[in-house]
């Protein structure tokens, strides 16, 4: 029994009523009181017993009729209902069952009696409110993990386009960074690469379609890996042109050590393709240009379409070393020769007149890198 236990008491007859009232204030409970089923149902809202002691025979709604309306009512279908009466009890517990009837007390009431049943059925009661509040804490918290499951989707769902233009690992760190501001146009000195299949133009013109798409797909699903092994920013596939640069969007010190060995890697890995592609006719070589320089980056397009590129002259220079390049030569500007230092076996070529560039350009063969 706890204080704040709440028994509506339902009786016709005053004086019952009153002596329910007053012995069960007694022994600590509180105590609402009713003189009719119409009253008792319209009293339940406000009061919210924990228990109701219900007379039978009452002028309008029985106690049979109110139980039965207690127990279609989902907010009180299991309030612990005692039928009191001096009817015959056999009668009285079909009936009082069959409405839904928790228990059953005789009158005259039997103090002892009242308080032992009155004391069992809050025990229920209150196993019953533990029951529901559990239901209710799992209801939330079901809905917490459902909110966080959302949410990882969601965070899965941009970390998959992200990885679209960024190497795994630069992708999870803005993930879980949550930096939007890192996908902001910025200015940034970059390594350029520009990678071109030499000889694509007149294979396209005589080969069908059908084996320009499979030339394709081989040609990006070999050179693509070459571009994550090395952390490297994919701009694009331009058709037989692969776009990526380095040192965005996260710093990295050996920019342009990083480009020339994926340009290096992609001849080697291009070679056996260049091999079986010969078998068939098909006279294709790569042709690849880095340039470094200082460009704006960043997420660009509209609504529904973005992507991560970069945009200022070290991206023209990169393509027109690129097509300047022979069959599997690797050309590279002034900046990155410097910045790959002793380290890089180069062959000067001299200045080039390069298209789009007022100045002739100094030019170099990258031919390997030290160990």
């Amino acid at each position: 029994m706890t204080v704040q236990a709440k028994i509506l008491v339902v009786d016709d007859t005053p004086h019952n009523v009153k002596l329910l009232a007053d012995v069960l204030g007694v022994k600590g409970y509180a105590v609402a009181t009713a003189a009719t089923g119409e009253e008792a149902l319209a009293k339940l809202p406000m009061e919210k017993p924990d228990l109701i002691l219900l007379d039978i025979m009452m002028p309008g709604l029985s106690g049979y009729d109110v139980c039965r309306r207690i127990r279609a009512d989902a907010a009180t279908a299991l309030l612990p209902v005692v039928l009191v009466t001096s009817l015959d009890p056999a009668q009285v517990r079909v009936h009082g069952i069959e409405a839904g009837a928790d228990d059953f007390l005789s009158k005259p009431i039997n103090q002892p009696e009242l308080f032992a049943r009155v004391r069992s059925l809050l025990r229920v009661k209150a196993l019953q409110d533990e029951v529901q509040r559990q239901a209710e804490a799992l209801r939330v918290s079901n809905l917490k993990l459902e909110q966080r499951v959302d949410e990882q989707l969601a965070q899965l769902d941009r970390l998959a386009q992200l990885k679209r233009f960024f190497s795994p690992a630069v992708a999870d760190a803005i993930v879980s960074a949550g930096e939007k501001s890192i996908l902001s146009p910025h200015r940034r000195l970059i390594n350029y690469v520009f990678v071109d299949l030499r000889g694509f133009t007149a294979f396209t013109d005589s080969a069908e379609p059908e084996e320009v798409e499979s030339v394709l797909r081989e040609y990006q699903g070999a050179m693509g890996p070459v571009v994550t092994e090395h952390q490297g920013t994919l701009d694009r596939f331009a058709g037989d042109g692969i776009l990526v640069f380095f040192n965005d969007p996260l710093p990295v010190p050996d920019a342009a050590t990083r480009a020339a060995k994926m340009a290096l890697a992609m001849q080697d890995r291009f070679a056996p393709l260049r091999k079986q592609w010969s078998k068939l006719g098909y006279e294709l070589a790569l042709g690849i240009g880095i340039a470094q320089g200082f460009a704006t980056l960043g997420a660009f397009g509209f609504e529904g379409r973005w992507d991560y590129s970069a945009i200022g002259s070290v991206v023209n220079l990169a393509s027109r070393l690129s097509d300047e390049a022979q069959s599997s030569q690797i050309l590279i500007d002034r900046r990155t020769c410097a910045a790959l230092g002793d380290a890089a076996d180069v062959e000067p070529l001299g200045p080039l007149a390069l298209k789009g560039f007022a100045q002739a350009t100094h030019a170099f063969l990258l031919k390997g890198l030290a160990q």
